[in-house]
């Protein structure tokens, strides 16, 4: 089932249990993923992350109520000496591999997409910018691995602020600037 998230809502996903409410997501404690990084727990708390042109691949293991981030750059694989977590097949297998370390088989793991906006004027809403690249290659690399896909929030021109929590799978995304 593939459930698209909507800015400034919780998805629908969450466990009914959970109740979090946006306002809710948005008063646990919080750790910031920065470009190129990837962070595991099963912590109470989230996780944030901007993007842009960027993509955030969120999985969970709802059995194990553990979930992780990442924040890659590029869609291309990466060469020898570059950061892994800055590309996205290899920052989504190291996102994979520390979920699976920490108990989560692959078949309970379940993904959220979201970001690769076409922020530059210049790109405007050509099919061929940056973003849109990054997100076929976090569908792509999904697919490879047999992950399902159950929300995204992808495209666009704006940036968005995503919140997740990886005990709940619970996510927030707001789109950023443009006034509405």
């Amino acid at each position: 089932m593939s459930v698209a998230l909507t800015p400034s809502r919780v998805a629908a996903h969450a466990p009914v249990t959970s109740r979090l409410t946006p306002a809710r997501l948005q008063a646990l404690p919080a750790a910031y993923v920065h470009p190129g990084q990837l962070v595991v727990s099963a912590d109470v708390g989230v996780l944030t992350t901007i993007l842009g042109s960027c993509v955030a691949v969120c999985l969970h293991d709802a059995k194990l109520r553990v979930g992780g981030l990442n924040h890659f750059l590029l869609p291309n694989k990466c060469g020898p000496g570059d950061v892994a977590g800055r590309y996205a097949p290899s920052a989504i297998e190291a996102l994979i591999e520390q979920l699976l370390s920490c108990g989560s088989p692959q078949t309970r793991l379940v993904a959220k997409v979201v970001g690769g906006a076409s922020v530059l004027a210049a790109f405007g809403e050509s099919k061929e910018h940056l973003g849109l690249k990054n997100v076929a290659a976090a569908l792509e690399t999904l697919a490879s691995y047999g992950i399902p896909v159950i929300g995204t929030d992808t495209g666009g021109t704006r940036g968005r602020k995503l919140v997740f929590s990886p005990r709940d799978g619970a996510t927030l995304v707001q789109q950023l600037g443009g006034g509405a």
